[in-house]
């Protein structure tokens, strides 16, 4: 696997992005074209249940996602506490859950000046991984 860094950190999981999706978006496609031509209450139903698996499949990655979010907001807020000096503690809350996500890839030795550029330039998670020079990849996200 090669280094990661900002233009290589997106992580696309074939079997979601690709093999479940695809099959259930066929799926749909397959129960709107027999709803079209064998019109009835049964036919409806398999649109409808068609749709329900699609939405629950990307709820369910939402879900997840959602979850690490949190996770990595309390692990950067606790880095950051372990790295910054104590007067600046009290700035950590004040970052976005989105400057934190930005955050993560971050070395240790930069962490905290980019914070600090965060909270005094308003920057977003976009911005803070475009400054980053030592990346520190992150091999377990969702």
């Amino acid at each position: 696997m090669s280094e990661q860094n900002y233009k290589n950190h997106g992580r696309i999981d074939p079997t979601f992005h690709f093999l479940l999706s695809g099959i259930l978006l066929v799926n749909l496609i397959a129960a709107v074209v027999h709803l079209v031509h064998h019109p009835g209450w049964h036919m409806a139903w398999y649109v409808v249940l068609s749709l329900t698996a699609l939405i629950l499949l990307f709820k369910v990655r939402l879900y997840a996602m959602k979850v690490q979010d949190r996770v990595i907001r309390l692990e950067e807020r606790m880095r950051l506490q372990a790295l910054a000096p104590s007067e600046w503690h009290a700035q950590i809350y004040r970052l976005s859950i989105d400057q934190l996500i930005g955050l993560r890839f971050a070395a240790d030795d930069e962490v905290v000046e980019l914070a600090k550029q965060a909270l005094e330039h308003g920057l977003n998670r976009k911005q803070i991984k475009q400054r980053i020079k030592s990346w520190r990849a992150d091999e377990w996200r969702v």
